[in-house]
């Protein structure tokens, strides 16, 4: 096997950009689920909403990339009201209902062929990319340290990623170590208590579902702007379900645990992946493993690591269970 294929290949994604947008999405996970205790199963349309709103802007109505992305979180603060003004006086169940099952309307409104001409149905929108990358410091060429490189345009949409989430983590820590914050860490642990002392538990989880959902919309540009195109099925479920994936493993309630979380979990799945397909090219596993299913069987033995994590650190790689429990939701 080419073993140092494998590990430069694993290394990059390990900064690459996936990493950068479920750490952006994780981080506003983190907020919600992390800190305030409120079970978001929708921070997928969050990122959708943001992603489509600079897409349509400049896309379909042709307005400058600015406004596309002005567009964009005005459009998560609308959908992040619509979701928790008729669930957050509830029980936080009722709050995980009504958000995945938006997130699907979201996706499947943005596939739907009745408003094809605005959001592209299907295939999605392109050609919206250029002003973002017109101004892109970077002349043509490789950039980084030996074979971990990445061209131009890589290059400069991994510096503004992470950039935006040192500064997300920045905020973070200094919110949670506010008198807001300690609120908020309150709230998740006796809302009741909360609430006793004369606090409005209720404005604060909307900030928190706010304030969540526009960290984690950052991802969505990064995601639209990275691939030069945006499909409604980029937007799935299952794209929320990593980010909890991701802020579990990292340990939830810490600062920089989503993004050390996106970097394990991508380099989990990379390297799995790549060892995998180099295995059955090789011929070193039963027949029963092939090319087909390399995909299914990478997925199946990184979350058996998973539930072992959970099983024996259901905290978390970072986090402390004398702080927050996962069984406590």
């Amino acid at each position: 096997m080419d073993w140092n294929a494998i590990l430069i290949t694993t290394v990059k994604a390990s900064i690459g950009l996936e990493t950068v947008v479920y750490a952006l999405a994780a981080i506003g996970v983190n907020i919600q689920f992390g800190y305030a205790g409120l079970l978001n199963f929708g921070q997928a349309a969050f990122l959708g909403v943001a992603a489509y709103g600079m897409a349509v802007t400049v896309a379909t109505f042709h307005l400058p990339f600015w406004l596309g992305i002005a567009i964009g979180l005005a459009a998560t603060v609308v959908l992040a009201f619509l979701l928790g003004i008729p669930t957050l006086r509830l029980r936080a169940d009722y709050l995980a209902i009504v958000t995945i099952a938006a997130a699907e309307i979201v996706r499947l409104v943005f596939r739907s062929v009745k408003f094809s001409s605005v959001f592209g149905g299907s295939d999605g929108r392109q050609n919206f990319s250029g002003d973002f990358f017109a101004m892109n410091p970077y002349s043509p060429g490789t950039y980084g340290i030996g074979p971990i490189s990445f061209n131009e345009r890589v290059t400069w949409i991994l510096t503004v990623g992470w950039v935006l989430i040192a500064i997300c983590c920045g905020l973070v820590y200094l919110l949670m170590k506010s008198p807001w914050g300690r609120v908020l860490k309150a709230i998740r642990e006796d809302e009741d208590a909360v609430r006793s002392l004369g606090k409005n538990v209720f404005s604060y989880k909307m900030q928190a579902l706010v304030l969540g959902g526009l960290v984690g919309c950052l991802g969505g540009f990064l995601f639209a702007l990275g691939q030069a195109s945006v499909q409604p099925d980029l937007f799935s479920t299952e794209f929320t379900f990593y980010a909890y994936t991701i802020v579990i493993l990292g340990g939830a309630a810490r600062v920089f645990s989503p993004v050390v979380g996106a970097a394990i979990f991508w380099v989990l799945l990379v390297f799995v992946g790549n060892t995998l397909s180099e295995a059955v090219s090789a011929g070193m596993l039963p027949s029963l493993f092939t090319v087909n299913n390399i995909g299914a069987v990478r997925f199946m033995l990184v979350g058996l690591g998973l539930m072992l994590l959970l099983i024996f650190r259901p905290q978390g790689i970072f986090g402390d269970k004398r702080e927050i429990a996962l069984d406590a939701r």
